[in-house]
């Protein structure tokens, strides 16, 4: 079973080529639940603060008996904190969160930093946007692809050390990383896969799909 995990952004970009499929589950994190509507997704249950979902939408998925989490809306956590705490506790094979990028940078800085929570390092979890998807490479990592297509490698959280990269049209054979430095941005695959792996440290890995 996936997770899928939609936060509220507005200005977010509904995940190209990409969707719930029967057996996978939906967790709409307040204001998700909007975006979920307009994408055309099912809900399965919906968690926050619902500061954001709208009225009529919340109305019509309790009638259809989709569990609420209600929490106050003065909390310790966001709303897709939250959601992806519930998602994990399912022990789901995957997670994707979506409707999590644009508008309000500290948001959207605050939800990138949210795949570091310790629950998810044993769970694959990456975000995706439009054509964008973004994972936190802690040790390996394996992005699926086509020639031609943009890889980004984005130091977090501090330097990054020993990182090899295959498949790639510049590829790095243990460097190291440091935090600040462009180097590593808007590489290109040159096969169906790129490899990526960390020795010390985590970076973010930012696939950017062609035409």
């Amino acid at each position: 079973m996936r997770a899928f995990v939609v936060a509220g952004s507005p200005h977010s970009i509904q995940p190209a080529a990409l969707r719930p499929q029967p057996g996978d589950w939906v967790v709409a994190a307040d204001g998700g639940a909007n975006l979920c509507a307009i994408w055309q997704w099912p809900v399965d249950t919906v968690v926050g603060d619902m500061d954001s979902i709208a009225p009529d939408l919340a109305a019509r998925l309790q009638a259809q008996g989709v569990p609420f989490h209600v929490y106050p809306t003065d909390k310790d956590q966001t709303d897709l904190e939250l959601a992806l705490r519930l998602a994990v506790a399912a022990a789901p094979a995957e997670i994707v969160v979506a409707g999590a990028l644009g508008a309000r940078i500290d948001h959207t800085v605050g939800n990138l930093s949210l795949l570091a929570l310790p629950e998810l390092a044993a769970v694959p979890t990456r975000i995706v946007d439009g054509c964008q998807t973004i994972w936190l490479v802690r040790s390996r990592l394996t992005v699926p692809g086509r020639p031609g297509d943009t890889l980004s490698l984005l130091p977090f959280g501090g330097d990054v050390g020993g990182v090899s990269v295959e498949g790639v049209r510049w590829p790095l054979h243990d460097a190291d990383l440091p935090l600040g430095p462009s180097l590593t941005i808007s590489n290109q695959l040159t096969q169906s896969q790129a490899e990526i792996r960390v020795r010390r440290g985590s970076l973010l890995a930012v696939h950017i799909a062609g035409e």
